[in-house]
């Protein structure tokens, strides 16, 4: 029960720290709110008004009462009364006078005065308007052969303390939830800042120097991730320049190795020692480019349909079907996302008879599929074949013109720009490769 109420509340409450934050604040303001406002019209405002309603009341019907005395001038009663308390008060005889009035129970002074009218004039009739003039309250009571109508000022039933209270319970905490805006947005706005600029790091992007800011711990978390980066690009440009020595250093050996064997004269060996070389030099190529290409290209805006459709065109080969939304343009390193594409459209001409490119995409992500009708992979090397230099005997057969690093290289671009990729089976029986890249 306590897991059902808990996972209720947490699909309930909102999911950022800023709006969670407001909560924490607004939502004690508001319920000091009710609770000050229900206490105030229940023992202050609503007493208070029971109270001058039942005066008024009893004034009516002393009114009446003295009114009924003989010994009395009936001009100069209502005279007295309308001069010393305030009721401006006529006789009208009508015997015909409708006494039913439209019963507002949403409105306090109605119950009120409803309940007060019944308790004293419980055998007469009356009748009251509360709506018609702004100030004033059209009160009758049946007398006789006509009525009495009084015109009573509002302010004899109710309180006007009731809009000042309302005002001065309002504003303030209005001012104190804007107030709170803005310090709330000033509190998380460096969290943002930081959970961007960990998302381009992250992507490979190059950031310029990252300042922290905010409270304390969010300063020390920005701090923390500032040295991070700061090691992990010294320890990039470190690999990258030890590939570079590395490079330089095997090339020539390797160089030697092909002017020497232009001295041997037996064909045979002649060849397999320069297929070997051919072979060493095409793997160091490739595993320097695999480590080190990643972090020397720059992000640009480019169209990903138009370099899917250059890629295909470029093959000139009828057995690529394509469907290829026009006009998306990503952020990104175009000549590595280039290079991915590449690498898996080659695999799928290199085993397959057709082939099928797709690119779609939704609000946030797109999407691109490319199906083959080859041999396909086993599923259980699904996760393998992204190992790098890991390479199957089945299906795809092992050549000698792979080295086991277009699959590892594609996936190490695509995830680099915050996308991912997976292998399934094709709707052509064969194998089918999904990449998703956020849009």
């Amino acid at each position: 029960m306590f897991y059902g109420l808990n996972k209720l509340l947490k699909d309930f409450l909102p999911k950022r720290l800023f709006y969670r934050a407001l909560l924490i604040v607004a939502v004690p303001v508001i319920v000091l709110q009710l609770i000050i406002t229900f206490v105030f019209f229940d023992s202050l405002w609503i007493k208070t008004n029971k109270g001058m309603t039942r005066a008024l009341v009893n004034e009516i019907n002393t009114f009446i009462e003295v009114y009924n005395d003989e010994k009395y001038n009936k001009n100069e009663i209502m005279n007295l009364f309308s001069v010393y308390q305030d009721l401006n008060i006529d006789f009208i005889e009508d015997d015909n006078f409708d006494y039913n009035f439209d019963e507002r129970w949403f409105s306090p002074i109605d119950r009120t005065l409803r309940r007060e009218l019944k308790s004293r004039f419980n055998f007469q009739e009356y009748w009251f308007d509360t709506t018609s003039y702004k100030e004033l309250i059209d009160l009758r009571i049946s007398y006789q052969s006509g009525y009495f109508r009084f015109l009573v000022p509002k302010d004899r039933v109710t309180s006007s303390s009731a809009r000042i209270f309302a005002l001065w319970i309002t504003v303030p905490a209005m001012i104190v939830v804007f107030i709170s805006l803005i310090f709330l947005k000033n509190q998380t706005r460096p969290i943002s800042n930081l959970a961007k600029a960990a998302e381009r790091f992250g992507r490979g992007e190059d950031i310029e120097e990252f300042k922290p800011s905010g409270a304390a711990e969010i300063r020390q978390a920005g701090f923390e991730f500032d040295k991070m980066r700061k090691r992990i690009v010294r320890h990039l440009n470190q690999r990258s320049e030890m590939l570079s020595g590395i490079s330089h250093d095997l090339r020539t050996p390797l160089t030697r190795m092909k002017l020497q064997i232009t001295f041997i004269k037996d064909k045979n060996l002649t060849e397999k020692l320069s297929e070997d070389i051919n072979e060493m030099e095409k793997m160091l190529n490739e595993y320097l480019q695999f480590t080190s290409s990643n972090y020397l290209e720059k992000d640009e805006k480019f169209n990903l349909s138009e370099l899917i459709v250059n890629l295909i065109e470029k093959y000139d080969n009828t057995n690529i079907s394509s469907n290829i939304i026009p006009g998306i343009n990503i952020i990104g390193r175009k000549n590595l996302i280039k290079r991915s594409i590449n690498n898996l459209i080659d695999n799928a001409i290199k085993y397959s008879e057709k082939t099928k490119v797709e690119l779609s995409s939704n609000n946030k992500n797109l999407f691109i599929n490319i199906e083959d009708n080859g041999p396909g992979i086993p599923q259980e090397e699904y996760e393998n074949v992204f190992k790098p230099f890991y390479k199957i005997d089945k299906g795809r057969g092992e050549t000698k013109s792979s080295v086991g690093l277009g699959l590892s290289i594609a996936s190490d671009i695509i995830k680099s720009h915050g996308g991912n990729i997976k292998l399934e089976k094709s709707s052509m029986n064969g194998l089918g490769v999904k990449i998703f890249l956020p849009f």
